[in-house]
């Protein structure tokens, strides 16, 4: 009994294991409008300004509901989050299936679609990683952000095949199902805390009590998001992870296969380079988490930010009709670095912001899609005027640049923090006029007579 107790694996790599599961099906459905515009079109004869405003809704909500459902873990627990978010889901997905009207697109897909996926966005594998991981924390959060983007990159060719097979319809039956499916592993496997085994976390030398439920989930996002926003740390985190957003969503999965297309690459070789960029995410995230427990989060972030820039900088030069060594050598190199931002930019807010460092997370990631929604529609602006996609490569170039300084200036805010918690406190002015009249009474009081010996 003593020798399988020392083997036996440790219970939170199980709950590693269901948390990457339900984020592939939640990075699935969140590729899916790719794949249902065409036949929305066809069937319904939807414009693309209408279900621009449904799918826009499923990713503003994906990265505004994330802080708040941090929040929401505290107070209800992980496991009952994620059960409410796989079967909010599983009803988005079944309205839009049997949909005959565009309102129904709209709360289906739009509504309840981005909240139950905004519940399980990158701050849920935040929140895992923190809570059960001490050691190998940063490697966790590195294979489960990865297996949003293996959802959203890898799988995304099987339901290309069952929309051309069997229709879109089905396809999007297969994502509920999926969801449903994951309901018992969640509510069976998952716990919120090590202590509810009355385990120590992997890799913890101490057993950590369970923290006691947070009330006020909303209020409680807010007041993080205020006492976050007192600090240099998070401001930086916000504007080099805004770029990271643009950076990749808001480029390259939006405007990469149309820019491939107008030089002449097939859509399905262009869909297919994405696909590689999904499968080399997972070893760039899973690397990046392995350095993150090993080294300077900032230095990763830095490096990470300068090497995307040079490589989109070099796109214009590689891409064409025809795949070719450098353009499968650029494929490569971005993929790995694509979430490569991920782990250090988890790490770093644990550190500056504690056990509030998932909810901070959410609201960082929040930046993360607003940047994408920015460089989306400003990639369109400068491709209509400019006639060409080059301005867009090189513009998010400059801005990797500008991400690389605010991740090396982390450095110098955290040290002026670190000097201002040890600084003393100014002295209020009532403070000095007291202090003042005591030394006027003190200097105008008799002084004692002399005695002599």
């Amino acid at each position: 009994m003593k020798e399988f107790s020392k083997t036996r694996v440790h219970r939170a790599w199980w709950i590693a294991a269901v948390t990457g599961l339900v984020i592939v099906v939640t990075g699935a459905s969140t590729g899916m409008p790719d794949l249902l515009t065409d036949p929305l079109q066809q069937d319904f004869g939807w414009s693309h300004p209408l279900l621009g405003v449904a799918f826009g809704i499923d990713m503003a909500l994906y990265g505004v509901v994330a802080p708040f459902a941090a929040a929401l873990m505290d107070s209800f627990g992980v496991r009952r989050v994620v059960a409410a978010a796989l079967v909010t889901i599983a009803a988005g997905t079944a309205l839009t299936a049997v949909m005959t009207a565009s309102w129904q697109l709209v709360l289906g897909w739009g509504f309840l679609l981005g909240l139950g996926t905004g519940c399980m966005a990158l701050t849920f594998a935040a929140t895992v990683a923190t809570r059960w991981f001490v050691a190998r924390r940063g490697l966790v959060s590195g294979v489960l952000t990865s297996a949003s983007m293996f959802g959203g990159m890898v799988v995304l060719p099987l339901l290309a095949w069952v929309v051309k097979q069997h229709g879109w319809r089905p396809s999007v039956v297969v994502v509920g199902l999926a969801a449903l499916l994951l309901l018992p592993p969640v509510w069976l496997l998952l716990r919120d805390h090590p202590a509810d085994l009355g385990l120590k976390a992997y890799g913890a030398k101490e057993f950590t009590p369970k923290p006691a439920p947070v009330r006020g989930a909303a209020r409680h996002a807010l007041t993080v998001l205020r006492d976050a926003a007192r600090t240099g740390p998070f401001w930086l985190l916000v504007g080099s992870y805004g770029i990271c957003g643009a950076s990749t969503n808001g480029i390259m999965m939006t405007h990469f296969v149309p820019a491939a297309h107008e030089g002449g690459m097939p859509i399905t070789v262009a869909a297919s380079l994405l696909a590689v960029m999904g499968v080399c995410n997972v070893a760039g995230a899973t690397g990046s988490g392995w350095l993150t427990d090993r080294f300077d989060p900032r230095r990763l972030l830095a490096i990470s930010y300068s090497s995307r820039g040079v490589s989109l900088a070099f796109l214009p030069m590689v891409l064409g009709p025809v795949v070719h060594l450098p353009l499968l050598v650029f494929v490569v190199a971005y993929g790995l670095l694509d979430l490569a931002t991920v782990p250090p930019t988890i790490a770093l807010c644990r550190r500056f912001h504690g056990d509030d460092g998932p909810v901070v997370f959410g609201w960082v990631n929040a930046a993360h899609q607003l940047g994408a929604a920015a460089a989306a529609f400003l990639g369109g602006a400068a491709r209509a005027a400019s006639g060409g996609y080059d301005i867009v490569w090189l513009g998010a170039a400059v801005l990797c640049g500008l991400a690389t300084g605010l991740s090396m200036a982390i450095r110098r805010a955290a040290s002026r923090q670190a000097q201002d918690r040890k600084r003393p406190p100014p002295i209020s002015s009532s403070r000095m006029r007291t202090s003042s009249r005591i030394r006027r009474t003190t200097s105008s009081s008799p002084r004692p007579a002399r005695t002599s010996c």
